[in-house]
């Protein structure tokens, strides 16, 4: 039986929303169970692994999953990380590879490496779609795919709009660029991104033909996970970052409610996903 997952990010909820409250551990864990996500992602590049063992007990205990994003800078240095998310029972390691050889050809051997430590550990890997790391560029990631078939990928496709500044309406080749991309991917992420804004507010008037883009990138992605899927949980998480990826005015307040529209994604996603299993009947 095939399943939606939805989780939020630790990272997204500090602070969760424009008052720049930062809750304690316990009471966050509590608010994602109460709002209906079923796991909490534990990003690595900002917490460290004694946060992580802090607020287990309270994941644990609110019923969430948690899942283990890693920022490795060696090839060795995952391996640790691998052990720590299968102890954690995480359902994979989202990987944002700081090991970023200039060409492809170096790359392979850096992806191969990580992919074999995985399968040894016997927990599964995700390369996801995101700047500053070895998927940096959408062009040497699609070449990554060509030259390792086994590479799966997670994918933020925001940081992609924004590296290569697409045009709407999009052109045929990088729709297909997309769609190669959502074909390879795991799983997916939300966060609503224009040409020059990693991060925009869904509900303003202006950026409404960004929503439908990434609405029409998560139906396919949705689409293609279920095709290739006859069973299992497919992970969507809503990732919306605080200051400085939320766009703050004058007085550094942000512009909108992070935690509202992350509520509003996560509905999207589940009545795309309920309107692909109706017409699938």
């Amino acid at each position: 039986m095939r399943s939606l997952k939805v989780f939020t990010s630790l990272w997204a909820m500090q602070p969760h929303d424009r008052s720049g409250t930062i809750l304690p551990e316990k009471e966050i864990c509590e608010l994602v169970a109460s709002a209906g996500y079923d796991g909490l992602a534990i990003d690595l590049g900002v917490a460290d692994v004694e946060q992580a063992q802090r607020i287990r007990p309270h994941i644990e205990k609110c019923g969430l999953t948690p899942l283990i994003v890693a920022f490795p800078k060696t090839v060795s240095g995952l391996r640790d990380t691998l052990l720590m998310a299968k102890d954690f029972n995480s359902p994979f390691v989202d990987v944002i590879g700081q090991v970023t050889p200039v060409t492809v050809d170096g790359m392979i051997p850096v992806v191969r490496s990580w992919i074999e430590m995985a399968e040894a550990i016997d927990i599964p890997v995700q390369f996801e779609t995101h700047r500053n790391c070895l998927t940096n560029d959408l062009y040497s990631t699609l070449s990554l795919l060509d030259a390792v078939p086994e590479m799966r990928l997670s994918a933020d496709l925001s940081h992609y709009v924004v590296d290569r500044e697409f045009r709407l309406p999009l052109n045929e080749t990088d729709s297909g660029h997309i769609e190669r991309i959502l074909h390879r991917s795991d799983s997916f992420q939300g966060r609503v991104a224009g040409r020059q804004q990693i991060q925009l507010q869904i509900e303003f008037p202006q950026h409404q033909r960004w929503v439908e883009l990434f609405k029409g990138f998560w139906r396919t992605g949705l689409s293609s996970w279920r095709s290739r899927n006859m069973s299992g949980d497919c992970v969507f998480l809503c990732e919306l970052g605080p200051p400085e990826y939320a766009i703050t005015d004058g007085n550094g307040k942000e512009l909108s409610d992070r935690w509202k529209e992350a509520l509003t994604i996560k509905s999207w996603i589940e009545d795309i996903w309920d309107d692909l299993e109706t017409s699938s009947r």
